[in-house]
């Protein structure tokens, strides 16, 4: 078996956008999990992922208070396809972050995380796959708006892809 993956950070709808862009929503309906890394900041966005999701995995952003870190932890972790994955918001700066994040969470395959809004993939020496797919809203600094998608098949990740959103209209 095979489990198609969506992997979301920094939405914050409705600050950043009204709601996710056309593209991601056709993404949550075929994907068979959902990942987000947190700062949704409205909980609406929760409740609709939930509903629109066939699965959902999820953390807590800073920006995200109240009912949103009532529902939602820190940390999610979740076993798929023999993928061991987290996902949490922030890892705290560049440098460092692969040691950083090998010593945390030894007990991962894959750790997914948001913040910066900069696409990150990069592999441990201790064999972390860490992943930020970026923002779908709010590109920041980055020449594009951004999400992704991976397949987690036989204890292993592939088909790891970053998308480019196009510009808003």
């Amino acid at each position: 078996m095979a489990t198609r993956l969506l992997l979301l950070a920094d939405t914050h709808v409705p600050k950043r956008a009204r709601d996710l862009p056309a593209e991601v929503w056709a993404a949550v309906e075929e994907a068979d999990l959902v990942v987000h890394a947190g700062d949704w900041v409205d909980v609406r966005l929760l409740d609709e992922l939930e509903a629109r999701s066939a699965r959902l995995v999820a953390c807590w952003g800073n920006n995200d208070h109240g009912e949103l870190r009532e529902r939602l932890p820190e940390v999610a972790r979740v076993e798929v396809e023999g993928v061991r994955l987290g996902v949490v918001h922030e890892t705290g700066q560049a440098k460092g972050r692969e040691e950083r994040m090998s010593v945390g969470h030894p007990d991962l395959d894959v750790l997914v995380f948001g913040h910066s809004h900069i696409p990150w993939d990069t592999v441990t020496p201790t064999g972390l796959r860490l992943l930020n797919p970026g923002s779908p809203t709010d590109r920041r600094r980055q020449p594009h708006c951004t999400y992704m998608t991976a397949t987690a098949a036989d204890g292993g990740l592939s088909d790891v892809v970053l998308r480019r959103l196009p510009p808003r209209a």
